[in-house]
């Protein structure tokens, strides 16, 4: 009876891993660093480090960020035509698209105008590598403080032409305070939620500074997202690649000397990157 007992309890646990692995191999299970907490560690950076790296880089993270547009540094993405083999590796996305600078909006026209041909290009984009309808895209925003009149506008045409086409807007923007007067401090996340209309936002927030953020560091369970200061963050970015020293001054000394971050298995220093942290293995939901 004892053999008999062992031998089923030893083929449920077979059957069971089976059945895991051919979740992953499917793509359909993006998450590798579960918590009781349901928080998960995920990673971005400009560059796209190559397939090779994600099998380490999948020990610590369960989303990857995804640029469909050239990132901030660079004039081409090499993210694209990614996403079927990130996605079969069992990575959830965080999907971004890169934000115009103030600058480029010279007259009031400029934002609604630009707001919609860059909603179009990220659409067209986000279908071409596969994500489907109702996928987060992120729109980067690197600028801080109060938004003017023409960005919010720029922000209201992005939002409503991704939701025609079937997407969903989402901000990589600041939620650290800028002070604007001796009595007054504005969160770019909270000007944008105060300006949306009606809109709704998905939010991918950024704040390095010490405390809140745990600095170079990959803590399980992962640090909320509300950790950040933003009761409504989806994903929080809590450290960066550089960092940056006037934010970072009181983090633990656990970046490496030339300013970078990189996770714990990637002994060779091979891929400095951003950490990130959100309540969803998959914060853009395009993984599926």
């Amino acid at each position: 009876m004892l053999k008999t007992i062992l031998l089923f309890l030893s083929t449920a646990v077979l059957a069971a891993a089976a059945i895991d692995l051919s979740l992953t191999a499917a793509g359909r299970k993006p998450q590798t660093v579960a918590s009781s907490q349901h928080t998960f560690l995920g990673f971005d950076r400009d560059i796209y480090p190559g397939d090779a790296a994600f099998q380490t880089l999948h020990k610590t993270f369960a989303f990857t960020g995804y640029w469909l547009s050239p990132p901030p540094t660079g004039k081409v993405t090499s993210w694209i035509a990614k996403r079927d083999f990130l996605r079969s590796a069992g990575f959830g996305f965080l999907v971004l698209y890169r934000g115009r600078d103030s600058h480029e909006f010279k007259r009031n026209s400029d934002g609604p105008e630009k707001g919609t041909l860059d909603a179009h290009s990220a659409v067209a984009a986000a279908k071409k590598e596969g994500f489907p309808a109702n996928t987060i895209i992120f729109l980067d925003i690197e600028e801080g403080g109060r938004l003017s009149p023409i960005y919010h506008a720029y922000l209201h045409a992005w939002a409503d032409v991704l939701a025609r086409n079937g997407y969903r807007a989402g901000v990589y923007c600041s939620g650290m305070p800028v002070t604007e007067s001796a009595s007054v401090t504005i969160l770019t996340s909270d000007d944008i939620r105060a300006n949306a209309g009606g809109r709704k936002f998905a939010f991918f927030i950024y704040n390095d500074a010490c405390p809140p953020s745990p600095g170079c560091s990959f803590p399980v369970p992962a640090p909320p997202p509300q950790d950040s200061g933003v009761s409504y963050a989806l994903a929080w970015q809590f450290a960066q690649s550089p960092r940056r020293k006037q934010f970072t001054v009181h983090c633990p000394s656990n970046y490496r000397g030339n300013g970078n971050c990189y996770s714990p298995p990637d002994t060779a220093y091979t891929w400095e990157l951003d950490v990130d942290t959100a309540s969803t293995a998959d914060p853009s939901d395009g993984a599926r």
